[in-house]
């Protein structure tokens, strides 16, 4: 039986061009999505063997998609696409559960074996990625931990984003008091008081790219 992906990219023609490449004897494309929530809504419903995730992502960005498809499937093995090379997104990512981390800017191939490295139980990191692996492990242990529940942090990311309290309460189909709630117990956890500092907290953090 094929390998079941989910495919997770805001870009059309990247995830039309990575079901392209893949054989359908050894690969099926079970899900497509384009966004955070919807890769996280999909995964439950498909349940996938192998999630394919780009770190970058709007609503919700890769690595918490990660980790929130890990803690609801701990079966699903998760691999990271991303054009970022620094040690603080992969260490990130490893921390969250994946278990592949591929640069995009890498070959077609190095794709596939990564997928049946994993598939087969396996981890695979892109060539030269080693010693950010180890900057990112000993920078690990000197970081404060993120303060926030994963539903604070996607509330974060939207209004980084540029969303108001009444569309992340439209986008996340609670109510506005809900939304706002959130909102204020975030700025009280991290003692910040404006949405311009919430959204430089958010780029340092990684929640969103600048």
């Amino acid at each position: 039986m094929p390998t079941r992906i989910l495919l997770a990219d805001d870009h059309a023609l990247f995830r039309a061009g990575v079901k392209a490449l893949l054989s359908p004897n050894e690969f099926e494309v079970v899900a497509e999505a384009n966004n955070g929530q919807d890769a996280m809504r999909l995964a439950r419903l498909h349940e996938p063997e192998v999630a394919l995730i780009d770190i970058s992502m709007p609503g919700l960005n890769g690595v918490d998609v990660a980790r929130e498809v890990l803690r609801a499937m701990p079966r699903c093995k998760v691999i990271m696409l991303t054009m970022h090379q620094d040690h603080a997104y992969l260490a990130e990512a490893l921390r969250a559960g994946a278990r592949g981390y591929i640069l995009k800017s890498r070959g077609a191939g190095e794709l596939v074996e990564a997928l049946r490295e994993v598939a087969g139980g396996g981890r695979y990191l892109s060539p030269g990625l080693s010693r950010a692996v180890a900057e990112g492990y000993l920078g690990a242990e000197t970081r404060a931990a993120n303060p926030l529940t994963p539903r604070e942090r996607e509330v974060l990311q939207l209004i980084a984003e540029g969303n108001s309290t009444k569309q992340v309460a439209a986008i996340l189909c609670i109510s506005y008091k809900t939304a706002e709630s959130h909102r204020q117990r975030i700025m009280q956890k991290l003692e910040i008081h404006e949405t311009a500092s919430l959204v430089r907290y958010a780029i340092r953090s990684g929640i969103v790219q600048p």
